[in-house]
């Protein structure tokens, strides 16, 4: 259900709806306040893309716009950008270029993707879904830092269930997740989406694909309920069940389910294809082709984690971590053990990639599991690679997170990117999965 414009201003903590009454004059033949207009007005699921306007400006008038949010834990995400108005007094922001600020150019919708915490180290996600962000956009005269007094104010609520959709909480044997279902008849096409460590249960990103014909289920696997807290030994029998919850709900579609699954969720559901059935299409964002942390089991096979030099561990000028080259490669030694024997796969493959990942090195293991598929007569995988982009790859409009604390490494680490280009990349990231699970899993285009 969309939520009421009430519940977005106490979500957001904001008392009003709208703009402030007229501020004192500040510019020459202007009037004391702007109105803000956004298209579509009544609010936007959070990766559609929202048309930001101001009317009632002076020819030529130069203003500051602000965008500010705050998550469920009261952390507050900032971002500003200098424009200056047309000379009919109009700004339009898929018109105008930003002068400066957050970023620069022609970006209408930089004032999301460029969100910045306030506080250095943390990553925006989504943690309950039934509610939206409500994001705080506001005018001011002149150019930041020497900005004048405010001129309007609106908010813009971004939702992350589309109406209809319906959540199920799934407490099925051991499986802990949430189901998302579309709100048309079904049956749909399955997809289990997994996260990476630390995470608990995300739902934002299954939340959102449900939203384009696709009943996906979030699934936890650590760190969440009476699941174990640690990595240390997993075993893939969890996701076997999750699968087949999926293949046996009369709401899927089969005869087979998709995985998708960014960071260590990407590493889980390599190893989910390669070992499990009833897997047809896997999307795979920043994954390793190593087991990576702990020991993973299945029946009687065991995978061990790869190995680690913490001492190829560079620290930036900001004292943050750096790991890129920490593991070992899992083509030496011992350490091929580790390898998923993705030769075993019966599913076809998408990997995204993030050639400025900086957590591991995904583009050689992308290229690492195509080789190996490849050698034992599989379908070549698609491997599309996204210059500049770093680890988090997330739906359309989510900030970058440049560095956060890692959970496994017990300190801060840089997860590299350059924020428009790892903006650009989620926005076709997202198209380029929906399409490959649309032609594997027979969805409709």
């Amino acid at each position: 259900m969309v939520a009421s414009a009430g519940a977005v201003l106490r979500a957001s903590g904001l008392r009003r709806w709208g703009f402030l009454p007229r501020t004192p004059k500040l510019w020459a033949g202007a009037r004391g306040s702007a109105t803000v207009s956004l298209e579509p007005a009544g609010g936007c699921a959070w990766d559609e893309p929202v048309r930001i306007s101001v009317r009632g400006l002076a020819p030529g008038q130069p203003v500051t716009l602000r965008a500010s949010l705050r998550d469920e834990r009261g952390a507050l995400f900032r971002a500003h950008a200098r424009y200056r108005a047309d000379d009919r007094g109009l700004l339009d922001l898929a018109r105008a270029p930003a002068l400066g600020g957050s970023f620069v150019g022609l970006e209408p919708m930089g004032l999301l993707w460029a969100l910045e915490p306030e506080k250095p180290l943390l990553r925006l996600v989504k943690r309950d879904v039934q509610t939206p962000f409500a994001v705080e956009l506001e005018v001011l005269d002149g150019h930041e830092p020497d900005a004048g007094r405010l001129l309007g104010r609106a908010l813009h609520a971004r939702h992350f269930l589309r109406p209809g959709v319906r959540r199920v909480p799934v407490r099925a044997g051991r499986v802990r997740g949430t189901l998302f279902l579309p709100p048309e008849p079904g049956p749909f096409p399955g997809i289990v989406d997994i996260y990476g460590v630390g995470s608990g249960l995300l739902e934002y990103r299954a939340s959102l694909l449900a939203g384009k014909g696709f009943a996906v289920m979030a699934l936890a696997y650590h760190n969440y309920e009476d699941l174990p807290k640690g990595l240390e030994i997993l075993h893939l029998e969890y996701f076997e069940e999750a699968v087949n919850y999926l293949l046996d709900h009369p709401q899927v579609k089969g005869p087979g389910v998709g995985l998708l699954g960014s960071s260590k969720g990407g590493e889980l559901c390599l190893s989910m294809a390669s070992f499990l059935k009833g897997i047809t299409a896997s999307v795979i964002i920043n994954g390793s082709v190593a087991n990576v942390g702990g020991t993973l089991h299945y029946k009687d096979e065991i995978l061990p984690p790869v190995g680690l030099d913490t001492n190829r561990m560079r620290v930036t000028k900001d004292g943050l971590a750096d790991i890129l080259d920490v593991l070992n490669s899992p083509l030496e030694g011992a350490d091929q053990k580790s390898f998923i024997p993705v030769e075993r796969a019966e599913s076809a493959f998408l990997f995204l990639v993030g050639l400025d990942d900086h957590n591991w090195k995904s583009e050689f293991y992308a290229n690492e599991a195509s080789k190996r598929l490849q050698a034992h007569g599989r379908e070549q995988p698609q491997i599309i690679c996204y210059p500049m982009a770093g680890h988090y790859i997330e739906p359309p409009y989510f900030p970058m997170c440049q560095a956060s604390l890692h959970t496994l490494v017990g300190g801060p680490v840089i997860w590299g990117g350059e924020p428009r280009a790892h903006a650009m990349a989620q926005m076709d990231a997202w198209k380029q999965l929906q399409t490959f699970f649309h032609k594997h899993l027979g969805g409709e285009k």
